[in-house]
């Protein structure tokens, strides 16, 4: 092997390397961000112990909410209908007795550009779509999608948008997007976006 090729090769194969190792680093992030991991209607305390974000115990007996002590995403760990959140700083758990009754969230952690509100909803939904969740009640409240007459609607105060799915008879998700007045930002349009989790509660 000539000189040439073999610093070619030497530099073919640094670069894998360091691809290799970029690869690895974002992987190891993205694991390590504190997250909330759960099914609804399982005990309060197995969540608790799953999940990496802290958060503090269930008062044993009573209906009430806890919230994660920092940012976190969440992970809806069903075998069929799981998905994943962004990190949220707005994550409230409502358990009854002990047991995970539903969630409410805002996958985010400050109010989000159209662009970007766009982004992860959209996301949201074809998670739910892959794993077998359906839209309902289509004809009022058709699921997001990035169009010119969505966009309108949403930069509309008086609209905003709500998109429902469930789960076979399992499981029930609400998205709900909205304009909102960013008093850090006040003349930009930002908005908020509302996930809700639960039993089903809506006919199709």
């Amino acid at each position: 092997m000539s000189l040439m090729r073999r610093l070619g090769w030497r530099r073919g194969m640094l670069t894998l390397a360091v691809a290799a190792l970029l690869t690895l680093a974002a992987i190891q992030v993205v694991s390590e961000e504190p997250e909330i991991a759960l099914l609804i209607g399982e005990p309060y305390e197995a969540m608790r112990q799953r999940s990496s974000a802290a958060i503090d115990p269930a008062i044993q007996g009573h209906v009430s909410f806890s919230i994660p002590k920092s940012d976190a995403r969440l992970r809806f760990i069903d075998p069929e209908y799981s998905f994943v959140t962004p990190q949220a700083r707005f994550f409230a758990i409502i358990y009854n007795k002990d047991l995970i009754n539903s969630v409410r969230m805002s996958p985010q952690i400050e109010p989000l550009l159209l662009d970007d509100t766009l982004k992860v909803v959209l996301d949201l939904q074809d998670q739910l779509r892959k794993a077998g969740w359906t839209p309902i009640r289509i004809k009022e409240d058709p699921p997001f999608a990035d169009t010119p007459e969505w966009r309108a609607r949403l930069r509309d105060v008086n609209k905003g948008g709500t998109s429902y799915w469930h789960a076979g008879d399992k499981y029930q998700v609400m998205l709900v997007v909205g304009r909102f007045r960013d008093e850090k930002r006040p003349t930009e349009e930002r908005y908020l976006i509302t996930l809700s989790l639960a039993k089903p509660w809506t006919n199709p």
